[in-house]
């Protein structure tokens, strides 16, 4: 079994200017997705905030509109991407967000 780590990317609002039922949806959506990933999930991830890009020139840029994370446990990436299927980060359908799947490799010292 390998690790992957589920990347989110897209326009999205912060949480902190959801509406109080807007917050509950989301929660929900992603509640019921972890709730069916049983172990394959290996850690829920957490949403990203304040954000700034580094260069290698010592400048500062924008950074991207990544989101967070997530890290699944699977047998190849065949079977991590198929563990996407309902995801609430992709139901919008618009072609606006997507979900970056990286296998994580072994760190070899």
């Amino acid at each position: 079994m390998s690790k992957y780590m589920f990347i989110y990317k897209g326009p999205a609002t912060p949480i902190d200017q959801f509406t109080e039922e807007q917050s509950a949806e989301s929660m929900a959506g992603w509640n019921e997705w972890m709730a069916k990933m049983g172990p394959a999930l290996l850690d829920g991830g957490q949403p990203f905030a304040a954000r700034t890009s580094l260069v290698d020139d010592g400048t500062t840029a924008e950074a991207t509109d990544l989101n967070g994370y997530s890290i699944v446990e699977a047998e190849s990436l065949e079977a991590a991407t198929a563990l996407a299927a309902g995801h609430p980060f992709l139901n919008e359908g618009n072609g606006r967000f997507s979900l970056e799947i990286f296998e994580l490799a072994p760190v070899l010292m």
